[in-house]
């Protein structure tokens, strides 16, 4: 059989129609756009968009969220067509597979891995990050960075990194509660919705009162611009690169705050469960796309325009905790607001973890089913009903990147993920218009294949704009991919054994 072997619609809207007994149709419009901005508002806007300013952007980070923004629109108009289409759990793989085929859902399956795992522990990182802020810093370094972080205090002692604990505490929380089988209420996550988007319209309306317009001039970091140092020497930010300066690099930190608009496409996990999935996965998806690149252009704006971009570049200054840092050091009439913040911030970064963790697990669960990873992520708790074995490895291999990677390793990881996830989609409709174009599509994607192609070649540009480490580890990671494929996955596919298919379970508690 061709490693381009193909699910055929049919079956996929058999599983969709067989899941509705155990899943209920209770989420509208409002709900799934509630959903997509808790899962969208989290350490990208909170914690990258310092990074993108400070590493590659400038100011002009703002126009950095734009062009991720219309790459994202492109790419979400795709995801849109076909979660209308297959109201299925799977998101991109199981969209893949019956545009593509095997061998691409397999990759994409695994790419989404960088999206969803290593999502969770670039979030968990910045979790520690922020739980420190508000203890003030009482946490040793040692014990909240990695081994590869080090820095110079202002005596001339130098500190490095041995294990970030608290990432891992809060990764250990979040996985025993999946275990138990508690999810989010739509209630809770409107709860969750209204205090983040409340803070940062906050910080937007009060920050705006101390914007210093010398902070946005110039508003490109311009080329020429010497590297930064530590107290010891260290480079610790190189503006050499095409993508560091200029409009490369506003390239650059498109591609690096991208992973602030990774949360949208969790949307599509929850078609499953949507009323009128026809109507509301369209709006759920671009109408949280819309609202979040609203708010992140002028966060974006008033974060630098209080605090100069430079002062993110220092990891002992506003690199981590960005927010409250930019708050306590040039908005000194409120402190307080730092720590409320603070506070609810991490309570953001909290649900955004378990939305993380909760989507990897569903997407193991229906790689599992169609038996191109081991049986044991699809085993499900006696009790509880949960895919708990495949809690359980993620929270290893979430925690050993979360413990041990530095942050912006793991999140520019995620962002290939997801732009990579975002390339496949897109193609995907336009194969699909080709091949199957008299299936009913419910919501279809104006102007394909324009709309299509500009999704594709967006979203491989901000992958371009990647750094050459970022690239070399992910091709890695993609090749490996690849071996575990030819070496087990191939052979135990059930679509080539269909005597051995699984049966999806019907009940996640």
């Amino acid at each position: 059989m061709s490693l381009f072997a193909k699910k055929s619609l049919s079956s996929l809207l058999a599983q969709a129609e067989d899941s509705e007994k155990g899943l209920k149709r209770t989420l509208g419009a409002g709900n799934l756009v509630a959903l997509g901005i808790g899962a969208i508002i989290g350490a990208g806007l909170f914690v990258r968009t310092a990074a993108a300013a400070g590493q590659a952007a400038g100011p002009g980070v703002t126009l950095s969220f734009i062009v991720a923004a219309i790459g994202c629109a492109f790419a979400g108009l795709c995801y849109a067509e076909f979660a209308a289409m297959i109201p299925i759990a799977g998101s991109a793989y199981a969209y893949s597979y019956a545009t593509m085929g095997e061998l691409v859902a397999w990759v994409i399956g695994w790419a989404l891995i960088m999206e969803y795992a290593l999502g969770a522990a670039t979030v968990s990182i910045a979790w520690s990050e922020y739980l420190n802020k508000l203890l003030g810093n009482r946490i040793p370094y040692e014990w909240c960075h990695s081994p590869f972080e080090s820095f110079t205090d202002s005596a001339g002692i130098l500190h490095s990194g041995i294990v970030n604990a608290p990432a891992l505490v809060i990764l250990l929380l979040l996985t025993l509660l999946l275990i138990k089988g508690t999810q989010e209420s739509a209630t809770v996550n409107m709860i969750i919705v209204i205090i983040k988007v409340s803070i940062v319209l906050l910080f937007i309306a009060i920050g705006w009162q101390y914007i210093n317009p010398a902070n946005h001039t110039p508003y490109l970091i311009p080329e020429g611009t010497p590297p930064v140092t530590d107290q010891a020497g260290k480079v610790i930010a190189d503006y050499s690169g095409w993508n560091k300066h200029g409009w490369g690099g506003v390239l650059g930190g498109a591609a690096i705050v991208f992973f602030a608009f990774i949360g949208f496409d969790a949307v599509s996990t929850a078609a499953q469960e949507a009323k009128n999935p026809k109507r509301d996965m369209p709006i759920g998806i671009l109408g949280s796309l819309v609202v979040c690149t609203i708010l992140y252009i002028l966060f974006g704006h008033v974060l630098t325009g209080v605090a100069n971009w430079k002062d993110f570049v220092d990891p002992e200054k506003g690199r981590e905790a960005s927010v409250a840092y930019a708050i306590s050091t040039y908005m000194t009439n409120y402190t307080w607001l730092a720590t409320a913040v603070t506070i609810a911030i991490l309570a953001g970064f909290s649900s955004v973890i378990l939305v993380m963790l909760m989507g990897q697990s569903r997407v193991f669960y229906t790689m599992s089913s169609d038996g191109l990873i081991p049986k044991v992520f699809n085993e499900l708790h006696p009790k509880f009903k949960t895919p708990y074995k495949a809690n359980w490895i993620l929270f290893v291999f979430v925690g050993l990147f979360a413990a041990f990677v530095p942050g912006h390793v793991a999140g520019d990881l995620t962002s290939f993920g997801t732009l990579f996830a975002f390339v496949v989609v897109s193609a995907g409709v336009w194969v699909l218009r080709k091949k199957e174009p008299t299936i009913h599509r419910p919501f279809r994607a104006p102007a394909v294949p324009i709309v299509s192609s500009l999704g594709v070649l967006i979203c491989s540009a901000m992958i371009v704009g990647l750094d050459t480490q970022t690239l070399t580890v992910a091709l890695v990671w993609m090749a490996i991919g690849l071996v575990v494929y030819f070496l087990y996955s191939r052979h135990h596919s059930k679509l080539r054994n269909p005597s051995e298919i699984i049966p999806h379970a019907k009940d996640f508690n």
